[in-house]
């Protein structure tokens, strides 16, 4: 398909359709007879996700799996965030998918070995790296038969599991991910010191550290708030010690980290509403270590289950939104006036505080509705 879909006709009809309707267009027939409108369709679609996703594929030439492949790759925004972490002589990606990791991690290094069992899938990137003039070995082998294959060592080995069963559903344990990382995970070690694995961000932190023995760091990398993925390192020469980072990519907020086990030790210190409010952002809240962020940053906590903090003085560098504000009571609140609403530990959600109080959404104001340890409370920023 790759060197049908890339005719010159083919490519002018793609960009002509970027913004007409696909299920309309699925229902037309293809006025190439080389290639099918679901081709064509599934081309239109990868050039939509690309825009958002890796607009660095947006080059002429360049070819898009089904979506499937789509949405199971890394943005480019994640992906450049770990090709700064990873560097060396010999990298191998043992789950290349649609490569848009492989591509970025590979900058650092020397000599890249990319491994898909899906052919048709691997010569698309095989395809595109060429395009884009990037060179690597490319295997077209099940991940388990490469293993066992292989004498070769790495410097960094990265994979990323599939995170969905026979059946399509999504699972997130280790022993459910294909490949089963639990099987394999002493194998990854003896032909690389350092193993990268990419994880789904709704996966246990303690879970991970309590099946991964060799594990020495994690990595919870959000994008504009929106936890994206949970990257664990494995190393042979692991120290007992693992380092926790927290970022919050696009965002312009500084990055969280901490020794993981030793925030369990740490208590918070609770009290009631003060000038300033604070909410974490979403990877530092992933982390669940919530009474060392009172401790880190010398904030009282106002609940052991509201996760918001507060302060007199307002506090620099801190991972997360800051809000100036004061307590009001509910009778304060104005009938048809615009806030932005923000509902933590408190028994209704935004949309049902919007209509009970008859709000409308957005603007530069908020409220909070939460508890202190005295009760339920509301907030309005000043």
């Amino acid at each position: 398909m790759v060197n049908k879909i890339i005719d010159q006709n083919i490519q002018q009809y793609i960009d002509a359709n970027l913004n007409t309707d696909l299920h309309t267009l699925l229902l037309k027939k293809s006025p190439f007879p080389e290639v099918s409108m679901q081709d064509i369709v599934q081309q239109i679609k990868g050039k939509q996700v690309a825009q958002k996703k890796f607009p660095f594929l947006l080059n002429d030439g360049i070819v898009f799996p089904p979506q499937l492949s789509l949405e199971q790759s890394s943005s480019d925004k994640t992906a450049l965030y770990k090709s700064e972490i990873l560097k060396g002589d010999k990298f191998i990606d043992l789950t290349s998918g649609f490569g848009i990791d492989a591509y970025y991690l590979s900058k650092n290094f020397h000599e890249i070995t990319l491994v898909e069992q899906n052919k048709e899938l691997l010569e698309i990137v095989e395809h595109n790296w060429n395009v884009l003039d990037r060179k690597a070995s490319f295997i077209n082998r099940k991940l388990e038969d490469f293993l066992e294959e292989n004498d070769a060592s790495f410097d960094v080995t990265y994979l990323d599991p599939a995170r969905r069963d026979t059946h399509k559903n999504k699972v997130f344990l280790l022993e459910d991910l294909s490949p089963n990382i639990l099987d394999i995970q002493e194998k990854l070690i003896s032909i690389s010191n350092n193993v990268v694995i990419k994880l789904s961000p709704l996966i246990d932190l303690k879970y991970l550290v309590s099946v991964l023995p060799r594990i020495f760091r994690i990595e919870i990398i959000a994008v504009k708030n929106d936890v994206k993925e949970v990257v664990v390192f494995l190393s042979k020469e692991n120290t007992g010690e693992i380092s926790c980072h927290c970022v919050n990519l696009d965002s312009g907020e500084p990055a969280f980290s901490f020794q993981f086990g030793t925030a369990e030790n740490e208590s918070a210190e609770y009290g009631e509403p003060e000038k300033f409010i604070y909410l974490p952002n979403n990877a530092v809240l992933k982390a669940g270590v919530f009474n060392l962020i009172s401790q880190k940053f010398g904030l009282k906590k106002l609940h052991p289950n509201t996760h918001l903090y507060t302060s007199d003085q307002k506090i620099q560098d801190f991972p997360g939104r800051i809000f100036e504000m004061e307590s009001i009571e509910a009778k304060q609140i104005q009938k048809k006036s615009q806030f932005n609403i923000i509902s933590k530990n408190y028994p209704l959600k935004p949309e049902e505080i919007r209509k009970k109080y008859s709000l409308k959404d957005g603007g530069e104001n908020y409220l909070i509705f939460t508890q202190s340890k005295k009760g339920k409370i509301i907030l309005k920023s000043v």
